[in-house]
């Protein structure tokens, strides 16, 4: 994989790239893409309780795109205009991985795991990383890039926001075992750990604090790190109120994410109804 790297890292750095350099190009992008697919390389890893970005893998869905020339796929209401060098993907039995009909779409070069279950519609875009028994609930997004765990369930209408440039920076991970509640959102390179329940329509976004009143503690983002939800926070949408000028006068108040307590024994009870959908 090394000799991958440095082969996607030399040709990103290249730019525009002439046609004798772009027909070597397309061989060692799709030897690349083909990893991509198999969850072999990923756009970010967990290495001794560290999230690390791997930027070439980044580099390396860039070139694609820099790469690819526009072609028509399928046909009627059906038919699409993309990239050659990202078409869809399409499953077989031994995928192992349940896609319901009804207008859902996956990108090549998003890992799907075995066990994953994907409701219609739904869309999962390149460089994506799903992990075994996932569920994917239908109008949920999952960007570019981004990392779902297992034993996820994504409710319907959640966006998982994609982070695919600039290449260094952190994509949206979502641990394993955190249940993400209907129109959720979560962007900007925002990491929430295993266990984590977001309630319905929690935003997280890196400029957002988090408010959390059972451990009285305020969770922001820096220059050199994103916004982290603790292991097993319970995060519901909440308000906080302007204390100066105008705003206050007139009594209005921001959004805010809350942590209102951790994860129990009736939380997990109330959660554990979703194993029936899989």
């Amino acid at each position: 994989m090394d000799i991958l790297r440095a082969e996607i890292e030399r040709l990103y750095a290249k730019g525009a790239l002439p046609p004798e350099v772009a027909v070597h190009a397309r061989h060692a992008f799709r030897e690349f893409h083909e990893a991509l697919t198999r969850g072999e390389v990923r756009a970010a890893e967990k290495v001794d309780g560290h999230w690390r970005v791997n930027t070439w893998v980044k580099q390396g869905i860039l070139l694609g795109f820099r790469l690819g020339d526009l072609e028509e796929s399928g046909s009627g209401v059906l038919g699409f205009v993309d990239k050659d060098t990202f078409p869809p993907r399409r499953f077989g039995l031994s995928d192992r991985v349940r896609v319901v009909p009804g207008g859902s779409s996956i990108r090549s070069g998003a890992y799907i795991a075995p066990g994953v279950i994907c409701m219609p519609p739904m869309y999962v875009n390149v460089g994506a990383y799903v992990d075994e028994a996932t569920l994917i609930d239908s109008h949920a997004l999952v960007g570019s890039c981004a990392q779902i765990g297992k034993r996820v369930h994504l409710s319907a209408a959640a966006q998982i926001g994609g982070v695919l440039e600039p290449v260094g920076a952190s994509p949206v991970i979502i641990e394993d075992d955190v249940l993400v509640g209907g129109n959720c959102g979560v962007y900007e390179g925002t990491q929430v750990r295993s266990g984590a329940v977001l309630g319905a329509g929690t935003i997280l976004t890196r400029a957002t604090p988090v408010y959390d009143i059972v451990r009285e503690h305020v969770y922001r983002s820096s220059a050199g790190a994103p916004l982290i939800i603790p292991e097993n926070a319970v995060v519901v949408p909440g308000s906080r109120a302007i204390s100066k000028g105008k705003a206050a006068e007139w009594g209005l108040s921001l959004y805010t994410p809350v942590i209102v307590k951790y994860r129990d024994d009736k939380t997990q009870g109330s959660i554990e109804l979703e194993d029936l959908l899989r």
